[in-house]
C-alpha cells in the first residue's frame, strides 16, 4: 500500500510541519497527566452491558486497556451487530501511561481496487438511488479485524485466543437482541431480506424477532475462529477471504483477493487542540473530527460563553459549527490522497477571519458563506466505548459498520455484516449522503482510499483531571463531542455529559437541529428573530459513553447514555 513508499513518509513530514504553528498555538503533544498520579480504579463505559462485562473481567484478569479494548471490540461485533461489527472500522485513540504519550490507530475503511470516482452515477450523472448505501457495491474494505490484531500485536499483553473467547461464546450460544438492535432491523427490513445469509439470521420467517429473542450466529463462530487462531491470515487470506469475495462478487460487489491481502492499518498523530486551559486530544484525518472541533473551540475561545444568555451562547456556538462544518465540506478528505489545506485551516489568523465574519445577533446564511475560491473544492450507527485501567493507560475508540446494520448484506457462510461506508465518500459534489453531509474532490471516491469520517474518540486534560469520551451519530459526533467537552470543562460530571440535551448546526442543511428540551421556549424565539431556523429532532441522537478521573479526590466515574442500553462500570 502506499504507506509503504518513501514518498507517503515525505509527504507526512511535509504535513506536520504544516501542523507545527498549530501544535504551538493549541498544545503539544505531551500530557498534561502527572505521571506521579495513577488512578485508584479502572472503568469502563460501552454501549453493551455485555462488552462492558466482557471488559472488566479482562481487567481483572491482569490485562491492560488495549487488552480491554480487543476484546469489547469483537463482543460488540457479535452483540451490537446494527452499529459495528468485524465488517467494519474504526479509530482507536490511545494513552500509553507508561510512556506518556498519544498513539491514533487508523482502522477505517478504504475503497477496492476497481472503485472509482463516478461509481454511484447514471448515464445521466445522477445519483443512482441507494446504490451508496444498500448491498456490498456500498461497502468498503473491512478494518477492524487487522485494527484488532495491531493493537493486541503492540500495546497487548494477552493473547488474541484469549480476547476473543467471548465473543465466539456469545456468536455459538446467542445474546438476547435488544430494542435498538430491534429499531435497526424495522428501519432496514427491506434491504436485509435482499441478503438471504443475513435475513436468516437477523429476519427469521421474514418477520423482525420480538425483543428477548436470542440470535445465534453460527457462521460468525466460525469467521471468529479462523480469526483467533490464525491471526491476520484467519480475515484477510485463506478460507475468510475467498467466502467474502465470493459472496459479494455474487452479488454484484467488485472485491477481490487483492484488496483484502493488502489491507493496512495506519498510526497517525492524534490532533491536539486548547481550549482556555482545557486541552483535547482526538482524531486526525481521514476523521474529520479533531480539525472541526479545534476550529469551533478557536472561534468560542474568545468569548466567556459563561455570561451570555442561553440564545447568545447556542446562536456563538451555531456559527462556529457553520463555518467548521462549511470547511469540512469544501476541503477535508483523505490526506494520504488529496492536498488537503491545513495550515490554512488551523492558522490563527484564518480562524480570526472566520470569528470576524459573523453578526452577534444574527444568523448568517451557509449559501452566503461561499467564496469564488471555494468554487474550485466543489446517526446512531456506529458505537464508542471507554477505558481507563488502574495504570493511567486509556483507550477511546469509535467503531462503525456506518449506518443501522451497514450495507444491509452479509456475506454467505461469514456472519459477516458489511459495512456501507462507501456513502462516506463524496459521490458527487453538492450530493449529500445519507446523513446529510455534502462534500467536494478532496473526498472522491479512489481506489486504496478512506473517506472522510465524523468519528471523535477524544481525551480532555486539564488541572481537573481527564475524560475519555465519544459517541455515535452520523455527522453529528463533533458537535456532541464538542459540546460535552464545553460541558466538562465548566465543571459537569460523566453523567451530566453523557446526557446532556443536544443541538446541531451543519453547514448544510441550513438549520439547528435540537432534541426536545435542549433550548428553551424563550431561547428559540431569540434565535428564530436572529434569522435561524429550528427543526425538532424526529428522535433523541447520540449514544455517548465516559469515563472520567478527578484528581483532586482520585474519583474515577463511568457513564453511559440513557438514550441507549449500555452500561459505565468501574472496577
Amino acid at each position: 500500500m502506499n504507506a509503504l513508499n518513501p514518498l507517503y513518509f515525505l509527504k507526512k513530514f511535509l504535513v506536520a510541519l504544516c501542523l507545527f504553528p498549530f501544535a504551538i498555538a493549541f498544545g503539544s503533544s505531551t500530557s498534561t497527566v502527572n505521571q506521579d498520579l495513577k488512578p485508584t480504579r479502572a472503568a469502563i463505559s460501552t454501549a453493551d452491558p455485555i462488552a462492558t462485562a466482557v471488559g472488566m473481567k479482562v481487567l481483572a484478569e491482569g490485562g491492560n486497556a488495549f487488552d480491554a479494548a480487543v476484546a469489547i471490540t469483537s463482543t460488540l461485533a457479535v452483540v451490537e451487530p446494527a452499529g459495528s461489527g468485524l465488517g467494519g472500522g474504526g479509530f482507536f485513540l490511545l494513552y500509553l501511561a507508561e510512556t506518556d504519550e498519544y498513539r491514533f490507530v487508523d482502522a477505517r475503511e478504504i475503497a477496492p481496487k476497481a472503485a472509482y470516482r463516478d461509481m454511484y452515477l447514471d448515464d445521466q450523472g445522477k445519483p443512482i438511488p441507494r446504490a451508496s448505501v444498500d448491498g456490498p457495491l456500498a461497502a468498503g474494505i473491512p478494518g477492524i479485524p487487522a485494527g484488532l490484531v495491531y493493537l493486541n500485536n503492540q500495546f497487548g499483553s494477552m493473547p488474541l485466543s484469549d480476547l476473543l473467547a467471548p465473543a465466539i461464546e456469545f456468536a455459538e450460544n446467542g445474546f438476547s437482541i435488544g430494542s435498538r438492535a430491534i429499531r435497526g432491523l424495522n428501519f432496514r427490513t427491506n434491504a436485509i431480506l435482499r441478503s438471504s445469509a443475513m435475513s436468516e439470521v437477523f429476519l427469521p420467517d421474514g418477520e423482525v424477532p420480538e425483543e428477548g429473542t436470542v440470535i445465534f450466529q453460527p457462521a460468525l463462530a466460525k469467521t471468529l475462529k479462523r480469526f483467533s487462531n490464525q491471526g491476520l491470515d484467519g480475515f484477510y487470506k485463506g478460507e475468510t477471504a475467498s467466502l467474502l469475495v465470493n459472496g459479494v462478487r455474487a452479488a454484484g460487489g467488485i472485491w477481490t483477493l487483492d484488496d483484502l491481502a493488502d489491507y493496512e492499518v495506519i498510526e497517525r498523530q492524534p490532533l491536539v487542540a486548547k481550549y482556555k486551559n482545557m486541552r483535547v486530544i482526538s482524531a486526525p484525518l481521514p476523521s474529520s473530527g479533531g480539525i472541526v472541533i479545534s476550529q469551533i473551540l478557536d472561534f468560542l475561545s474568545a468569548y466567556n460563553l459563561e455570561e451570555l444568555t442561553e440564545a447568545q451562547r447556542i446562536h456563538y456556538e451555531v456559527e462556529a459549527m457553520r463555518r467548521a462544518y462549511r470547511d469540512r465540506a469544501l476541503y477535508l478528505g483523505d490526506d494520504d490522497f488529496s492536498e488537503i489545506p491545513l495550515d490554512k485551516l488551523l492558522d490563527k489568523r484564518y480562524l480570526a477571519e472566520q470569528r470576524a465574519s459573523f453578526k452577534l445577533d444574527q444568523a448568517s446564511s451557509s449559501i452566503n458563506l461561499f467564496s469564488e475560491d471555494d468554487q474550485r473544492a466543489e446517526g446512531n450507527q456506529t458505537t464508542h466505548f471507554s477505558v481507563l485501567d488502574s495504570r493511567g493507560n486509556r483507550v477511546a475508540a469509535t467503531i462503525t459498520v456506518n449506518t443501522w446494520y451497514g450495507s444491509a448484506f452479509m456475506a454467505p457462510e461469514t456472519g459477516v455484516i458489511l459495512n456501507n461506508e462507501m456513502d462516506d465518500f463524496s459521490i458527487k459534489p453538492g450530493v449529500p449522503n445519507d446523513f446529510g453531509l455534502v462534500g467536494g474532490r478532496a473526498n472522491e471516491v479512489v481506489p486504496g482510499k478512506r473517506p472522510l469520517s465524523s468519528m471523535s474518540p477524544s481525551f480532555l486534560e486539564s488541572d481537573r483531571g481527564i475524560a475519555i469520551l465519544g459517541t455515535p451519530g452520523g455527522s453529528r459526533i463533533i458537535t456532541m463531542v464538542l459540546r460535552s467537552a464545553l460541558h466538562w470543562y465548566q465543571g459537569g460530571s460523566a453523567e451530566e455529559m453523557v446526557n446532556l440535551k443536544r443541538y446541531h448546526h451543519q453547514y448544510l442543511p441550513d438549520r439547528i437541529e435540537y432534541e426536545l428540551g435542549s433550548i428553551s421556549k424563550e431561547a428559540q424565539a431569540e434565535l428564530l428573530g436572529m434569522g435561524h431556523q429550528l427543526s425538532l429532532a424526529r428522535r433523541p441522537f447520540g449514544n455517548m459513553n465516559v469515563v472520567t478521573w478527578d484528581y483532586s479526590n482520585g474519583k474515577v466515574t463511568a457513564a453511559s447514555d440513557s438514550r441507549g442500553e449500555g452500561e459505565g462500570r468501574v472496577y
